[in-house]
């Protein structure tokens, strides 16, 4: 794409003395970087400027600067209510609602505060009440318009005439917190992705007081120690999956009210479960009266101009990075989550299309010249770095992923070494290969050596999220893993003791690519709710296309709870896999040691720490005796793929003592041969006492 005319958008990182780093540490672990350190450099410097510009008022704290959601908006004071906006292109603003019949009035004009582009509005504090329904009309040189506040926290829809409005949100009591304090687990993370309208068996939208009554418990119980919450931020088109956002401040009242949110949390964090939201500051939804779009007349008040202004992929507009003030909306956005939700961190969706000019489409990021060819958004690489940033000000132990395809080099690395920021970035390449090969490869073409390649591929100094499928790969018009392996069977061969071979072969893939995913994982898991248990069929939401119908925007738990069906066995052995994951305490910091591969057998084995784990790829070879060379000692089984536990054919004795032989000429490495049956498309996970 051509470089944009508009200066605010695409002004070059400018260097100061004073900020200037010559040393960046991602270089020294990536030498392929060295020929691209300046640029690297200049883009470290330029956020440090940027920085130190937003926060020269408040004493370097970005905390303190990412503090709008507390002036701007409705709030009520010991003696007044307040509002305040940000409109630079609006002439006049006027607080209409059901407390004056939605009419103009003198009482309710908001007036510019002299010498800015900020508005304000004093009321007595008998003049709004909880519950009232309010909007603005914003008048502007040649017209005029119906807006719900940027900055609302509390947005309605009416169930009648589906119009959506901000609401005045003032309970007789507010929510108080069971556990202030809370510190996540995160070795490993194990992330259960969700959405709360969609986790009901019901066909309807679910609720936070619903989920948190009965899906939290299943999730505590399974084993996942954090939930991913999907939709939260309110979208007036509930089939966007919640990327469609129109008030960023305002938690989706579909499912409830703020209090059964922050009561979700709170039992969450009781349980030990971390809550990270999945946050959408990567474009908005083009509507005017809900969203942003033409907001106070002038469509770029939030947005890039020209043809960088709409995203040509998501029918969205694309958030102006350069203004400080944007810088401003966002960063508060990240702040008011955490402190007013108590959310432990956030999955930033879309950072591919933040990065670059392009949005990442119709580039294939071959090599590392693509990630420093001048087509990248220096402005929104600034935005997430400092994100980051005020995220681990406000919380330390907050946890920040990045949702991004291109494999952009320090994404997930330390921002003092150049890097920007995040803790963790998705392993998309993971899910990638699963499907492509379930797709393109028949059984006996599977190569242990690819698979091992890409479940531990990544950058040395950046932890990933691992995992075989999200929300992704259910959308319609795709299918689940175990829909691929399995498709219409599913229906008529699951039912325990009525299985076919295209059955049987399914139940056993679905538990080792799962295996395979999660033990060579360097940072964390995730699994979509209800793939764990091999959830049939796609996911859809209701539209104009399916007669709005909610079949397939839900999860039948009723199958895994029917003892009669083989989701119980996929159910059960997730959960025996995490408990074996967990026990291994450090995991995470072991090294992935590969023991052996044969890609003619399909033989894998590798270790972690005292966790040997070996896959027999094979559909139709299965071997007696078959020897690893490892640390001398001996094995004992903790997990088996081929279990009857888990749907298995149980041809193995699990509670053999595995002993090493010994072997004279790997005496001083003090290891000797374990000798295994792995019978065909099976793995096993031994523990060295």
């Amino acid at each position: 794409m051509e470089k944009q005319t508009n200066q605010t958008a695409t002004s070059k990182p400018k260097v100061t003395k004073k900020n200037i780093v010559k040393h960046i540490g991602i270089v020294e672990h990536d030498p392929f970087l060295k020929e691209y350190e300046t640029i690297i450099s200049n883009r470290h410097n330029f956020i440090l400027n940027k920085k130190e510009e937003l926060t020269k008022f408040t004493n370097n704290s970005l905390s303190d600067f990412a503090s709008g959601h507390k002036y701007f908006g409705l709030h009520k004071t010991d003696s007044e209510w307040i509002f305040r906006d940000w409109a630079p292109n609006a002439k006049a603003i006027y607080l209409i609602g059901d407390f004056n019949n939605w009419k103009k009035s003198s009482k309710y004009k908001v007036k510019r505060i002299k010498g800015t582009n900020n508005w304000e509005l004093k009321l007595p504090l008998t003049a709004l009440k909880h519950g009232q329904l309010y909007k603005l009309i914003i008048e502007w040189d040649g017209g005029e318009g119906e807006r719900i506040p940027a900055w609302a926290q509390r947005v309605v829809q009416d169930e009648n005439t589906h119009i959506f409005s901000a609401q005045v949100w003032d309970p007789e009591t507010t929510y108080k917190w069971k556990k202030k304090v809370f510190t996540p687990k995160t070795s490993p993370l194990l992330i259960y992705e969700c959405h709360i309208g969609m986790a009901q068996e019901k066909e309807g939208v679910g609720s936070y007081n619903e989920f948190r009554e009965n899906i939290l418990p299943r999730i505590v119980e399974d084993g996942y120690n954090a939930i991913q919450i999907m939709a939260i931020q309110e979208h007036p088109y509930y089939g966007s999956f919640g990327y469609h956002v129109s008030s960023f401040f305002a938690p989706s009242s579909r499912f409830g009210t703020p209090e059964e949110l922050k009561q979700l949390i709170d039992e969450a964090h009781r349980k030990g479960i971390a809550v990270i939201m999945d946050i959408v500051h990567s474009h908005a939804v083009k509507n005017e009266i809900e969203g942003l779009g033409n907001y106070a007349g002038d469509p770029n008040q939030f947005f890039y101009t020209g043809d960088r202004h709409e995203h040509p992929a998501w029918d969205s507009l694309c958030f102006d990075y350069g203004k400080n003030e944007v810088i401003h909306f966002l960063l508060s956005n990240c702040k008011y989550w955490l402190e007013e939700y108590h959310f432990d961190g956030f999955r930033f969706d879309g950072v591919t299309s933040m990065l670059y000019y392009s949005h990442g489409l119709g580039e294939a990021f071959t090599n590392y010249s693509n990630y420093f060819n001048g087509h990248q958004d220096d402005n929104a690489i600034c935005y997430l770095t400092l994100a980051n940033l005020l995220i681990h000000e406000v919380n330390k132990k907050a946890i920040t992923i990045a949702e991004e395809v291109s494999g952009m080099p320090g994404l997930a690395a330390k921002v003092k070494d150049g890097g920007y920021g995040f803790d963790y970035r998705m392993a998309m390449n993971i899910p990638d290969y699963w499907i492509k090969t379930i797709k393109e490869l028949p059984d006996e073409k599977w190569k242990p050596s690819s698979i091992f390649w890409e479940i531990k591929n990544r950058r040395i100094d950046e932890k990933v999220i691992s995992y075989c499928e999200s929300h992704d790969q259910a959308l319609v018009g795709d299918k689940t893993i175990i829909f691929r392996l399995i498709d219409a069977d599913m229906y008529w061969h699951f039912k325990i003791g009525d299985e076919n071979e295209v059955a049987h072969r399914g139940i056993a893939l679905h538990k080792m690519i799962r295996l395979a995913t999660i033990a060579a994982i360097n940072g964390g898991y995730l699994n979509f709710m209800g793939n764990e248990f091999g959830h049939p069929e796609w996911i859809d939401f209701p539209r104009e296309g399916n007669n709005w119908s909610y079949k397939y925007a839900r999860r039948q738990w009723s199958l895994v709870d029917n003892k009669d069906l083989n989701y119980k066995y996929l159910g059960y052995f997730d959960k025996k896999m995490l408990e074996v994951v967990k026990s291994e305490k450090k995991l995470i910091d072991s090294t992935v040691n590969e023991i052996w591969h044969n890609d003619e057998d399909q033989i894998l084995a590798f270790m972690r720490g005292e966790l040997l784990f070996v896959f027999n790829f094979s559909p139709n070879k299965s071997f007696t005796d078959y020897g690893f060379l490892v640390p001398e000692g001996s094995y004992n089984v903790v997990l088996n793929t081929d279990n009857k536990d888990f749907g298995g054919f149980g041809l193995t004795d699990d509670s053999i003592e595995h002993f090493t032989i010994e072997d004279p000429l790997y005496k001083k490495d003090k290891k000797g041969w374990v000798k295994l049956y792995l019978p065909a498309r099976s793995a096993v996970v031994l523990r060295k006492k």
